[in-house]
């Protein structure tokens, strides 16, 4: 239960958490990179992200197909 807690109290900020999702999605980010984010990312954060994320994601694609659908 302690390590929950530690592992939620995590530092860094939701907008730093959703940079390095948006980077994931891409596969395009340096092992450095990777490292500091898995020792610093609140996972709740991620989780919180990776969903907006994809909903943006399916967003895009539905608006595509509409509008190429549409002409």
């Amino acid at each position: 239960m302690q390590d929950l807690k530690k592992v939620t109290q995590r530092k860094m900020s939701f907008s730093a958490t959703a940079k390095a999702v948006f980077w994931s999605f891409f596969g395009v980010r340096k092992k450095s990179d990777y490292e500091n984010d898995a020792a610093q990312l609140n996972p709740l954060h991620v989780i919180i992200a990776g969903v907006i994320g994809v909903l943006i994601f399916i967003a895009m694609l539905v608006l595509i197909v509409r509008i190429v659908v549409a002409k």
